[in-house]
């Protein structure tokens, strides 16, 4: 069995972390989207029928991922164990946690990446391996035959729903241990971050909104987002950063003050921290990604960890 540990210097370089969309499936809303009606959000849902060379180190996302695999071969590996992918399973990984990928011989791979407010409870076991029931292999085999049609372009509208049918089966599985209630107060606070991330945010501020004692807030916000706050400040920056330089012609500076960051220095810094790239490559590759017409991709195996 692979183990694995990392440093604190080894954390801070993880990649694979803001884009959800791997130029291979089915793209729908962003991370950085607002999911004011639903808990539930779907970024992407794709299928490769020869899916070789599927070898990612150290991947870790803001979104959760659904695996499905018509053929075993393919391993997620965490740090204390293997999971084997096949027929017989649903792999489901919650967002911010690291994995490894491993699989050379190519295997006909489903995944699905999403997001939702809920979180897990900390005894929940990670990864979530779940034995298909019939329905939903019945919405797999539906989903993989919509993606696998010869009739292009693929029908967004059934791709959307087939996914969120399976998602919403999947997700109220019993083996699945969620927060029995939101905290509203919480919430409150997710929310004030997402409106105002390019101010100055203080944990203090933040504890003082949720009505709570610094200590207390650190402890209830880190069960409730799997992160600390401070962290999760961040994440948000980054993301909002990320999707800036993906999407506009803003400098550096202009991206940094509204993104909540003090200069484009420490911008900087903590993007490549957190993306394992600088702001300036991650935009060139971004860029360069978009040059290829979805008919001439260079290779149908390309890009994220798909």
């Amino acid at each position: 069995m692979r183990r694995f540990k990392l440093s604190p210097k080894e954390w801070a370089g993880l990649g694979a972390y803001s884009n959800p969309f791997s130029n291979q499936g089915v793209e729908f809303e962003p991370v950085c989207g607002q999911h004011a009606t639903t808990d539930l959000a779907l970024h992407e849902t794709g299928f490769i029928a020869r899916r070789p060379h599927w070898n990612y180190q150290k991947v870790f996302s803001p979104f959760w991922r659904l695996y499905y695999d018509l053929e075993p071969g393919h391993q997620v590996i965490f740090p204390r164990e293997e999971i084997a992918l096949g027929p017989d399973r649903i792999v489901l990984i919650p967002d911010h946690r690291l994995f490894h990928s491993l699989g050379t011989e190519p295997k006909p791979k489903l995944w699905i990446h999403f997001s939702r407010e809920i979180q897990i409870l900390p005894i929940q076991t990670i990864p979530i391996v779940l034995a298909p029931s019939a329905t939903e292999r019945s919405l797999l085999q539906d989903l993989i035959r919509v993606l696998r049609s010869s009739k292009k372009p693929i029908d967004r509208d059934r791709t959307f729903h087939l996914s969120l049918a399976l998602l919403h089966l999947v997700l109220s599985r019993p083996e699945i241990a969620w927060q029995s209630e939101v905290p509203l107060n919480l919430m409150d606070v997710v929310q004030y971050v997402e409106n105002n991330y390019a101010s100055p945010l203080y944990t203090s501020e933040l504890a003082r909104r949720a009505h709570l004692s610094e200590s207390v807030f650190r402890r209830r916000f880190h069960q409730f987002r799997n992160a600390a706050p401070a962290q999760f400040v961040t994440q948000v920056r980054i993301r909002e950063a990320a999707h800036l330089l993906t999407t506009t012609e803003l400098e550096m500076d202009d991206i940094a003050e509204r993104t909540g960051f003090p200069n484009p220095a420490y911008l900087t810094r903590v993007f490549k921290r957190v993306t394992g790239k600088t702001p300036g490559r991650f935009r060139r590759d971004s860029r360069s990604s978009l040059r290829y017409d979805a008919a001439k991709l260079r290779s149908p195996y390309h890009g994220f960890a798909a």
